[in-house]
C-alpha cells in the first residue's frame, strides 16, 4: 500500500504540505489494518512501514525537489487472490467461508482508508466538508490513491464477472471505509500515527510500534471522555444539591 505522487502534487502544494499528505495517507492504512481488523476479530496480520528519504519528483517547471515517502508493506489478509473469489468459497467449510469473505472486504477496506484519510486532512485544511457524495470512489485516485485503486481493481475483478455486482459491492465497502476514517477517535489515532511518522527519523516503523501509537490514542481518548463524564456527573450533583433560597416575604 503507497501512495502514488500526481504531478499536480508538486506545483499545488508545498512540500511540508505534500509530506504530511503522504504520513496521513499511509497512516490511514495502518490504523485500519490494525484497528478495524481488531475491532472485526479478524486475525492479526504481519505488516510496517518504510519511510524513505530523498524520493525526488519533478514539477511542471522542471524544477527536482526531494521528498521522504511513506509505504505500508504487509497488512493483507488474502495473500493470493483467487481467480474467482466464488469458487474458492465454495471449496471450503461452511465456518470459513464467511471468515474469508470477510478477510477479502476488509482488505479493500484497508486500501481504501489511505486516500480516504488523505482526503479527510485536504478538507479539513481547506475548511470544506467532506461526505462520500462529495468525494466518492472515483475521485480517490485524486488523494494519491492510483495504485490503491490498481490494486481494489485487482480484487474486485475476481470477486465478480458482472459489473454491476462489482459496483454495488466497492461502493457497499466505501462507505463502511468512510465511516471509519470519518470516526473522530479513529481519526484522531490516525493523525497521532502521522506526526509520529513525520517526526521519527527512522526509515523503519515496526508493526508493534504502530500499535504502541494507535492503542496510545485511542486509550487518552477513552480516559478524557471518561474524565469529561467524571465532572459533567459531579457538576450536575453539586447543582441539584444546592438548597433552593427561601422566598422573600
Amino acid at each position: 500500500m503507497k501512495r502514488r505522487y500526481h504531478s499536480d502534487d508538486v506545483s499545488h502544494s508545498n512540500h511540508q504540505d505534500l509530506s504530511k499528505k503522504t504520513a496521513i495517507h499511509e497512516a490511514g492504512h495502518a490504523t485500519a489494518v490494525y484497528l478495524r481488523n481488531k475491532q472485526k476479530q479478524l486475525p492479526p496480520v504481519f505488516f510496517q512501514i518504510f519511510i524513505k528519504e530523498n524520493n525526488q519528483i519533478t514539477d511542471h517547471q522542471s524544477h527536482t525537489h526531494e521528498h521522504p515517502i511513506a509505504i505500508v508493506e504487509g497488512g493483507r489478509l488474502i495473500h493470493s487472490l483467487p481467480n474467482n473469489l466464488g469458487d474458492i468459497i465454495n471449496e471450503l467449510p461452511p465456518l470459513q467461508q464467511q471468515a474469508y469473505l470477510l478477510a477479502f472486504e476488509a482488505d479493500i477496506i484497508n486500501i481504501m482508508a489511505g486516500p480516504l484519510a488523505e482526503a479527510k486532512y485536504v478538507s479539513l485544511r481547506d475548511g470544506e466538508l467532506i461526505t462520500p457524495h462529495l468525494v466518492n470512489f472515483d475521485a480517490l485516485q485524486n488523494y494519491g490513491g492510483l495504485s490503491d485503486m490498481e490494486a481494489i481493481n485487482e480484487y474486485l475483478e475476481c470477486y465478480s464477472t458482472c459489473s454491476l455486482e462489482r459496483k454495488t459491492k466497492v461502493s457497499e465497502l466505501f462507505i463502511e471505509a468512510f465511516e471509519f476514517v470519518n470516526d473522530t477517535q479513529h481519526w484522531k489515532a490516525i493523525e497521532a500515527l502521522a506526526n509520529y511518522l513525520q517526526a521519527n527519523p527512522k526509515n523503519i516503523i515496526d508493526c508493534e510500534e504502530i500499535m504502541t501509537i494507535i492503542d496510545h490514542s485511542m486509550h487518552n481518548q477513552q480516559a478524557s471522555l471518561h474524565n469529561n463524564f467524571r465532572l459533567s456527573t459531579i457538576s450536575d450533583s453539586a447543582w441539584l444539591q444546592i438548597e433552593p433560597s427561601p422566598l422573600l416575604p
